[in-house]
């Protein structure tokens, strides 16, 4: 298992090494100067030039590469030119909302798809299986933006169970925090549901016409018995990467949704950022990001391990 770990934590490292060139070479091949990009075409040149000092964009391409990179390990992301304080400072107070939100949305996915992909599975080739499948499609192709318009409508001005937008911050509460994340979290939750819903039903099917669940139910256990005492443990292995996925992407991709609710979470910053030409956020944020995704993708790749022996041998 140690040398399993060992070895994807050294192929996840090297990934984020080149994704950390990919994204420093993008801000660098910007057509212009950066800090003349981000200023605007009226800037004046005293103004560029001190702006190029502040961003350290004065020493050759290497040199800069690289104390971004010490600066990122040493927790130093720069300092954002739009708001004048550390870009840390900002990732710091805006995880507070993205990642609860992530959170909260990854388990109401998880809550709803496991009982259904079970019952569909279970229910295989009846009203039920053809039902579900129906309803997750439409999961699928429903844009989550339009139906968080939808909850908007329904929950916040005809019903005004919760509001429309904004966050109160967790100062008020646990409760009114919460209640604040509930329909964005809805509204991310619905097509992830849908697509673990299908990979697990999918799986179940596959692990159930395998000659050991057949065994035992030759000694006399029921379709059910079978399923959650033998296939569902076998059929993880796809669902622990949907999840993974699904955890990155709503960590990391939520931007509409907290546009949408006017939330002050990582992708609204990214789309501030980017509207506002604040390159040294969008270019941290994103590295941030990229990171988040790699450190859930090893833990999913430990999850493989000690959910599937089989896969430390082949290792």
């Amino acid at each position: 298992m140690l040398r399993y770990a060992t070895l994807r934590f050294l192929s996840l490292t090297l990934s984020l090494i080149v994704a950390s060139v990919v994204i420093f070479a993008v801000i660098e091949v910007i057509p212009g100067d950066p800090a003349a990009f981000m200023l605007g075409m009226n800037a004046s040149p005293d103004t560029v030039a001190a702006l190029r000092a502040d961003l350290g964009l004065e020493g050759s391409v290497p040199a800069r590469y690289l104390a971004w990179v010490g600066g990122m390990l040493t927790g130093d992301f720069g300092t954002s030119y739009t708001y004048r304080v550390p870009v840390a400072d900002l990732v710091a107070e805006r995880l507070k909302v993205s990642l609860p939100l992530a959170a909260y949305a990854l388990a109401l996915s998880t809550l709803i798809a496991m009982p259904v992909g079970i019952l569909a599975a279970a229910r295989r080739g009846r009203a039920t299986d053809y039902g579900i499948m129906g309803a997750t499609q439409l999961g699928i192709a429903v844009p989550n933006f339009w139906f968080a318009m939808l909850l908007v409508l329904v929950f916040a001005i005809n019903l005004p169970w919760f509001s429309a937008g904004g966050f109160p911050g967790w100062e008020a509460g646990l409760w009114p925090g919460l209640k604040a994340l509930t329909l964005p979290a809805i509204a991310l939750a619905l097509p992830q549901a849908s697509i673990l819903a299908r990979v697990l039903r999918s799986a179940l099917i596959e692990t159930l016409e395998q000659d050991y669940i057949r065994t035992a139910r030759a000694k006399g256990l029921s379709r059910g018995q079978a399923l959650r005492g033998h296939a569902l443990r076998n059929a993880l292995i796809p669902v622990l990467t949907i999840l993974g996925l699904q955890f990155s992407f709503l960590l990391a991709g939520a931007i509409i949704i907290e546009n949408v609710f006017f939330l002050p979470g990582l992708g609204r910053l990214i789309f501030q950022g980017i509207t506002q030409r604040d390159l040294v956020v969008v270019e941290s944020v994103t590295m941030l990001l990229v990171f988040a995704v790699i450190a859930v993708t090893f833990l999913v790749d430990l999850a493989y391990a000690a959910a599937d022996p089989r896969l430390r041998r082949r290792r």
